[in-house]
C-alpha cells in the first residue's frame, strides 16, 4: 500500500492536467497543460492572442510561429476556446496546408 501511494505521488502532474482555455490562460498554464508546448511556444501563443485577438478554432493556432498541425492534433481535446465544456467547443478539423 505504501508503494502504491509513493508511485501516485511521483506521477507527473501533467497526467492530471485539465483542458485549458487558450483565450484566457497565461503562458505558464498553457505550457503545463499542453503536450509539446514549452514556455517559448506558450509565450508565442499569448503574444499572438494579444496582437490578433481571440482564437476561434484549432486552425487559428497554426498562425502562431512554432505551432503546427501535429502539435494541435496531439492537444485538440485539451484546448478550449471559451468557458464552456469541451463538448461545446468548435471541433474544426485541422486542415492540411497546401503549398
Amino acid at each position: 500500500m505504501k508503494n502504491l501511494f509513493l508511485i501516485l505521488i511521483l506521477l507527473p502532474l501533467t497526467v492530471f492536467a485539465a483542458p485549458v482555455n487558450i483565450n484566457q490562460a497565461d503562458a505558464e498554464t498553457i505550457s503545463e497543460a499542453l503536450d509539446g508546448i514549452g514556455p517559448k511556444k506558450a509565450q508565442a501563443i499569448v503574444q499572438y492572442r494579444a496582437e490578433h485577438g481571440k482564437f476561434e478554432s484549432l486552425n487559428d493556432l497554426e498562425n502562431v510561429s512554432g505551432i503546427g498541425e501535429k502539435t494541435i492534433k496531439a492537444n485538440e481535446k485539451d484546448i478550449l476556446f471559451s468557458d464552456g465544456s469541451a463538448g461545446e467547443q468548435k471541433s474544426e478539423k485541422v486542415s492540411k496546408k497546401t503549398k
